[in-house]
């Protein structure tokens, strides 16, 4: 065995200012290479793991297993729906334990900001959060465009967390099904906090009003202009308005927007029956009104459940969900007949050519599809 040696490229004049050394190695017979070379490592596609092996790692919380469940979910991919729906049947007694809360506003409100500081708060508290973060996707790749795991950078770092974000892939606002999937299988991995955040558009409100528990909008100061171009309807389905970013020198601007928006909500009918809807102000830099905001959650879950109105609503989104999956499912068999497929382009023509009117084109596709005969 040689003697140890000082690598090339030190001065052999100051020996003692390197402390490298440089060691040969030795193969011993008969020792087996401890690297194969050509060999590559590839993480097991989704078909390849059993309904048995996601169930497993879901119920376990493994959060890389649930978040290959949700993928599957939302695989739009014939031989995953089966998979996706016997996964789900296992999983549902295991569902419905957490609170579900939905979380839209003005852009530049500070969404994804007020989440990160919510989320942390109830993280330290002890809660598991899973956030199903709503994206809008790009017409191009079909991708997110706003990225916001990567604007929770702390909160996505958090081991009793879970972030989720999601294209929301041609479908109005972006909350369709598959949302509500994710969410039951966040559920069962025993995240009792889910928070929704819409794209915050408009009509989205609508739908994620049916599929979550307590509904809160943020808004800015600013309020005299504001509410002249809020919407009578999306406040009415709130169950509580937060006036985001009251901090600094906009503290004193966010109490006044708290009281114009309290005398607003005054004369609306409340988005749930025995509870009033209020304007609360809140800062997610210095955390002021976060464990306020939690308080009133937990006030309205207890109350909810104590007149019943919690566990109607509950019933009346599932009774909601079937006639989605119903709409979707029509949806889905109609664009796939083939003649309808066969006949949709030539309609399109005569239509845009002005030599059939869009009603009539219309009636044509649906008999086909009705009687599956070629008309």
């Amino acid at each position: 065995m040689t003697s140890d040696k000082k690598p090339e490229w030190s001065d052999p004049n100051e020996p003692d200012k390197c402390s490298s050394i440089v060691r040969k190695g030795q193969e011993q017979e008969g020792q087996p290479a401890s690297i194969q070379k050509n060999i590559r490592f590839q993480k097991r596609k989704i078909s390849d793991l059993s309904t048995d092996e996601l169930y497993e790692g879901v119920v376990k919380g493994d959060r890389s297993l649930l978040a290959r469940a949700i993928t599957l979910v939302e695989s739009n991919a014939d031989q995953h729906f089966q998979k996706a729906q016997e996964l789900l049947q296992k999983l549902l007694p295991k569902s419905g334990k957490s609170i579900r809360i939905g979380i839209t506003g003005v852009p530049g409100a500070g969404k994804s900001t007020f989440i990160e500081a919510f989320g942390m708060y109830l993280c330290n508290l002890g809660h598991r959060v899973a956030v199903l973060a709503i994206d809008p996707s790009s017409k191009l790749s079909g991708g997110s465009i706003l990225g916001d795991k990567t604007r929770m950078e702390h909160l996505s770092k958090n081991p009793k967390a879970f972030i989720r974000p999601s294209p929301t892939a041609g479908k109005l606002g972006g909350v369709h099904r598959k949302t509500r999937e994710a969410m039951l299988l966040c559920e069962a991995a025993g995240f009792d906090v889910i928070l929704i955040e819409t794209v915050g558009v408009g009509q989205s409100e609508v739908i994620i009003r049916d599929m979550v528990d307590f509904f809160m909008l943020l808004v800015l100061t600013g309020a005299g202009d504001e509410l002249q171009g809020m919407k009578k309807g999306i406040m009415e389905l709130a169950d509580a308005v937060i006036v985001h970013k009251a901090d600094g020198d906009n503290k004193r601007r966010a109490e006044q927007t708290k009281h114009e928006y309290n005398r607003i909500l005054h004369f609306l009918q409340p988005a749930t029956k025995g509870w009033t809807t209020k304007a609360y102000t809140c800062s997610s830099v210095n955390g002021e009104g976060i464990n306020e905001i939690w308080g009133l959650i937990q006030k309205f879950e207890e109350t909810g459940k104590g007149t019943g109105v919690f566990t109607e609503r509950r019933k009346g989104q599932q009774r909601d969900w079937i006639y989605s999956l119903i709409s979707d499912q029509l949806h889905y068999s109609f664009f796939h007949h083939p003649v309808v497929k066969q006949k949709l382009p030539q309609l399109e023509n005569e239509v845009m050519a002005g030599t059939k009117t869009a009603a009539s084109a219309v009636g044509t596709l649906f008999d086909v599809f009705l009687s599956g005969k070629e008309k």
